[in-house]
């Protein structure tokens, strides 16, 4: 191959790697529900397919529903250590956290056994949930968090979180929202 149409197939594989897969186009998913529009209801398991979360269950609590990619990798685990060292601070603003991934059960028991985690994380494997909140690319949830007040309302949107400051983002926001509506 001469080296100028080697340069050009160089220079052409770097430009779609920057557009398809540059962290804003990751940190995208798909559609997102309006703000100011009710949040989707969904029942998800936690423990067991038995023991499911419904959102609906959380009515007259704010909610911190985040979406994850994997349970035990770096980020995600920084994350809900963050979420479970803030959980007070949350409960003080009658605020739920709920954790959903694409991982089975079995995985979040161990991973909550394992973080000292007690919210819940809900398992999301086929991604109905997390599409529907638009936060799902290819096999896994994206890094997303979405406020919904007491009412069942979308308030708020994260979306490119940066796991190790996330949770204090989350609850400057919540105090905002909090008092816009006093």
């Amino acid at each position: 191959m001469p080296r100028r149409s080697l340069l050009r197939a160089i220079l052409w594989a770097c430009l779609i790697s920057l557009i398809f897969f540059s962290p804003s186009a990751w940190a995208m998913g798909g559609p997102q529900i309006p703000l100011g529009s009710v949040a989707p209801d969904f029942s998800l398991p936690r423990h067991s397919a038995t023991d499911t979360v419904s959102l609906s269950d959380y009515r007259g609590q704010w909610v911190v529903l985040y979406f994850y990619p994997q349970d035990f990798t770096s980020g995600c685990t920084l994350e809900a250590k963050r979420f479970q060292q803030d959980l007070p601070e949350y409960q003080a603003r009658n605020a739920q956290i709920l954790g959903v991934s694409a991982d089975d059960t079995g995985s979040h028991v161990r991973f909550c056994d394992s973080e000292g985690l007690v919210f819940p994380l809900l398992s999301d494997t086929d991604g109905r949930v997390s599409k529907l909140y638009g936060s799902w690319l290819g096999a896994r949830s994206l890094r997303h968090t979405y406020l919904i007040d007491p009412t069942g309302l979308m308030r708020e949107r994260f979306l490119g979180v940066r796991p190790a400051i996330h949770s204090q983002e989350v609850l400057a926001k919540l105090d905002e929202l909090q008092t816009e509506g006093a």
